[in-house]
C-alpha cells in the first residue's frame, strides 16, 4: 500500500485543475464570440437575415 506524502497531487486536485481550465476556456470563448458578434452586427447590419442567422448559429 502506498502512503501519500506531503505535496502529492491527489485526484481531486487534478479534477479541480481540469474544471478551472475548462471554465477559463469557456469564459474566453464567450468573450471572443461576443466580440465577433458585435463586430459582425456593426459591419453587416444591412446583410440578409439568413446570413446573419447563420453567423449567430455558428457563434452559438
Amino acid at each position: 500500500m502506498n502512503a501519500r506524502r506531503p505535496g502529492d497531487i491527489t485526484d481531486e486536485m487534478i479534477q479541480a485543475l481540469d474544471t478551472a481550465k475548462r471554465q477559463a476556456l469557456q469564459k474566453d470563448l464567450r468573450a471572443l464570440a461576443a466580440s465577433i458578434r458585435a463586430d459582425a452586427e456593426g459591419r453587416y447590419a444591412s446583410a440578409e437575415p439568413e446570413w446573419r442567422a447563420g453567423v449567430e448559429w455558428a457563434l452559438l
